[in-house]
């Protein structure tokens, strides 16, 4: 009886184990991580770091870290619904085919919601809203500009498909329209080493830029009437998810839902003022 008693509370225990063990197992399956793609190399949106300083998230297959603005909100987001996030570092040309393929789960790289990419992919509610601008350096003949018209004649250069680049350029009269830049850091680049007079960019990343190289200029014509021509689509920067996901951008939208424009503005300003500045630095090098 002593024996058999024995037995069976081995036996109890051993299923309570496997019991336990399962539960755990089911609960590992059903915490959701969500795959989110940037470049990692786009500040203020999104950096690369070497440490999890200010809260960095892990790059996958990387021993280096990703921060910024599009971090920061991606991390909200998944603390907001219980989620564990990982970050994928992609060029930016490859980050909509990422969604479309299924690759990641979304996008959050300082994308505007345009109609092109609304025919692949779907879009968030805007998580930020960025006006173009312009940059220039401080000996430039453009420093003083003060509309679109006094960049007339300028050598310049944007990022590859972005609405700087193939929206507002054009818009230069008599523009010497170099070729699109890989990345915004490369575009920078060009402006800092005199491959260029102006380069056109939206205001954070003018503003991130400012900090990281002090002999350039924001000029900034949207309180004039001689701006760039752009419509709301084009300066509304959303989370690309993969067509027919509602889901997942219900639970995005959900979460937006609850900011506001000020609490943007201060996750941006936070951003701003934690860039690493040697990323520019090196860059020049």
């Amino acid at each position: 009886m002593k024996r058999t008693g024995k037995l069976a509370v081995s036996m109890l225990c051993a299923a309570a184990m496997v019991c336990s063990m399962s539960s755990a197992a089911l609960a590992e399956e059903e915490t959701t991580t969500l795959r989110v793609a940037m470049e990692c190399g786009y500040a203020p949106y999104n950096w690369t770091q070497a440490t999890d300083e200010n809260g960095a998230v892990p790059i996958k297959d990387s021993t280096e870290y990703a921060y910024g603005y599009d971090v920061m909100m991606a991390k909200h987001i998944c603390e907001e619904l219980g989620w564990d996030l990982e970050i994928v570092k992609l060029d930016w040309d490859s980050l909509v085919p990422a969604v479309v393929s299924g690759t990641v789960d979304c996008v959050i790289a300082g994308q505007s919601i345009t109609s092109e990419r609304l025919e692949v992919v779907d879009f968030s509610e805007p998580y930020y809203y960025a006006s173009i601008v312009t940059l220039t350096t401080e000996d430039s003949a453009y420093a003083s500009a003060e509309g679109v018209a006094d960049l007339a004649g300028a050598t310049c250069t944007s990022q590859i498909n972005t609405v700087w680049y193939d929206t507002c350029l054009p818009q230069i009269e008599d523009a010497n329209i170099l070729s699109a830049q890989e990345s915004a850091p490369a575009m920078l680049v060009a402006l800092e080493s005199g491959k260029c007079d102006i380069v056109v960019t939206d205001m954070p990343t003018a503003m991130a830029a400012c900090v990281a190289y002090s002999d350039f200029v924001l000029l900034d014509f949207t309180e004039t009437d001689d701006d760039f021509e752009v419509s709301d689509e084009e300066i509304n920067i959303g989370i690309s998810i993969q067509k027919g996901n509602t889901e997942l951008l219900d639970a995005i939208n959900g979460v937006l839902s609850e900011m506001t424009v000020d609490d943007y503005e201060e996750m941006m300003n936070e951003a701003i003022s934690v860039q690493p500045l040697s990323d520019a630095e090196e860059e020049t090098e």
